[in-house]
């Protein structure tokens, strides 16, 4: 059993220069072992733990794919809860600056709390975080996770299972479409307890002209056999 969440300071080790880096120039970065095997183990158990969460969405009745997953309910679990909070004050000179590039006014406070009221006061008071679970034949068709007219431009997802041993297929794809230019797929590699940080909806490229927007979405190839857990951070709240 996880007695304890991540401690935020267990962030500190990655490099984050090179992940604002690698985000400003492809949209995504890797967070090689974020979590541990049996913290990932831990985490995809809860899957059928009901009470944690506030809503089940079966992806083939509404067109996202095949699969299913669950939005947590408030209060989060307390590793979801600290990954949350600490993440968000890392991406936030990221989002800032893209904002900034774009010519948007849209601010973003330094701390998740303060981020959150402004969802609240803005009628977005769902929350968002969710645990996603895949078996042979499901997919996540590419998409964009927009739930309300606040957006904060960068999410996380973590995946829980290991590709190989508890599942085939299921690669993290982002694709990136530039005016009169074709699609550019990414494949991210992924291994069981690594998380990809990725742009919402949107990210600045510069041009002649100056910066433009770049839309990106992201989704999930079809599982060849196995079952694939993935933990998604997300930052703001839902209407």
């Amino acid at each position: 059993m996880v007695t304890a969440p991540i401690a935020p300071a267990a962030l500190d080790t990655y490099d984050w220069p090179a992940a604002h880096a690698d985000l400003d120039q492809q949209g995504w970065a890797m967070l090689p072992g974020l979590l541990d095997p049996a913290t990932c183990d831990e985490v995809s158990s809860w899957y059928d733990t009901s009470a944690r969460f506030r809503s089940r969405v079966v992806m083939a009745r509404h067109g996202f794919g095949q699969g299913e997953y669950q939005y947590f309910a408030y209060p989060l679990p307390a590793l979801v809860a600290t990954l949350r909070e600490a993440l968000y004050p890392r991406l936030v000179p990221v989002a800032r600056a893209w904002n900034a590039r774009l010519g948007l006014e849209t601010a973003y406070p330094a701390t998740l709390a303060e981020y959150t009221a402004a969802c609240h006061a803005a009628g977005q008071l769902r929350p968002t975080p969710l645990l996603l679970r895949y078996r042979e034949g499901d997919y996540n068709a590419l998409h964009q996770d927009l739930y309300g007219a606040l957006v904060f431009p960068l999410q996380v997802a973590v995946l829980l299972s290991e590709p190989g041993r508890d599942f085939t297929g299921g690669e993290f794809v982002v694709t990136e479409q530039r005016p009169r230019m074709q699609s550019r797929a990414a494949v991210v590699p992924l291994r069981q307890g690594d998380a990809v940080i990725f742009a919402v909806h949107h990210r600045p490229v510069t041009g002649t002209r100056g910066a433009y927007r770049v839309n990106l979405r992201h989704g999930v190839s079809r599982v060849r056999s196995g079952l694939r857990h993935t933990l998604g951070v997300i930052f703001h709240d839902a209407t």
